[in-house]
């Protein structure tokens, strides 16, 4: 096994080496822009190091690497339009940078160029590969629809926002750890079981989102503090707080979910009091860690060589701790 880095790089270098027609211009920029920002490539170098510690070919999982990056990058251009998100990775998000119908076409030729990446496989697994790569497509869907309604509901529990984030964000870490694992023509127990694996690497991979929304550094983090507050978003903090808040404490929570008026760092600052009162800086760490030990063991399942296992040990705790 190699480390993180490594795989990094073949990443890296698939991305830069995509081929993009240039014309029209309009359709393929929006996707080189994207694509250049970097970001953490946690997904498709899990791709790789699955395809690796089960014994396959790293040549042969490239471009299905590239196509989960390709789609998870679609999936952040939708984002960010439903969500009127600026900011993305430090930059400009694209339908600001050019518009709303620049952002939802070059996101769905990416989706295609991911599917057409993912295809890309040895023949007698094109249909396993496709049919997961579908099947976690839809889940996302699923997931991003969820999230969408819990903005027009004000008693979403705990245990819905968990299962939202599973199918919005931890089944895309699962796809890509088990398309390693197709790859590698692993038998199907190591697949699943790499497959849950990264599931808990991905509710940790969220939590840890929603924490950083809170307490994380502007500067490293690559998007603005306090998004989720500023937009009473649903996160685990949200419904932690209502859950947990009673008397003054609830009055001050409601006032500042109804509140459209005062600054936005006034209210960034006041609910962030509040959620430190409630000791939900701790609960949130907490969860994060759990959901970290549950990979961990996981992985204990899961056959590989020690050097694979202290590869993976190592991504998990790096992830799980993360300030960006």
């Amino acid at each position: 096994m190699h480390d993180y880095n490594y795989y990094l790089r073949l990443v890296e270098g698939a991305v830069s080496n995509i081929n993009y027609p240039s014309r029209p211009a309009e359709l393929y920029k929006p996707i080189a822009y994207t694509m250049s920002q970097g970001g953490k490539r946690v997904r498709p170098v899990l791709t790789l190091m699955t395809c690796e510690a089960m014994g396959g070919d790293l040549n042969k999982a490239v471009d299905v690497a590239l196509g989960i990056e390709l789609f998870h990058n679609f999936t952040l251009l939708h984002d960010d339009v439903m969500d009127r998100a600026d900011v993305r990775r430090g930059k400009p998000t694209v339908h600001c940078k050019w518009n709303d119908n620049v952002a939802i076409l070059s996101g769905d030729a990416m989706l295609t160029m991911a599917t057409q990446a993912v295809s890309r496989v040895d023949a007698d697994i094109v249909q396993p590969m496709v049919e997961l790569f579908n099947d976690t497509a839809m889940k996302v869907y699923e997931g991003q629809q969820f999230d969408m309604d819990f903005e027009s509901r004000n008693d979403v529990t705990v245990d819905e926002y968990i299962e939202m984030i599973r199918l919005k964000t931890s089944v895309l870490l699962g796809c890509a750890c088990k398309a390693g694992a197709l790859v590698a023509h692993a038998t199907e127990e190591n697949a699943n079981s790499i497959y849950d694996m990264a599931v808990n690497l991905g509710l940790a991979f969220q939590l840890q989102d929603d924490y950083l929304d809170v307490w994380g550094d502007p500067a490293t983090f690559g998007k603005e503090i306090g998004g989720d507050i500023v937009n009473n978003k649903k996160t685990f903090l949200l419904i932690n707080a209502r859950d947990h808040s009673a008397g003054n404490d609830a009055i001050e929570l409601n006032r500042w979910l109804a509140d459209t008026t005062s600054p936005k760092q006034e209210k960034i600052k006041a609910v962030t009091a509040l959620y430190e009162k409630l000791g939900l800086k701790d609960l949130a760490r907490n969860a994060i860690v759990n959901y970290s030990h549950n990979a961990l063991d996981l992985l204990h399942e899961t056959k590989m060589s020690y050097d694979a296992y202290k590869v993976f040990e190592g991504i998990i705790n790096r992830l799980a701790d993360r300030e960006k």
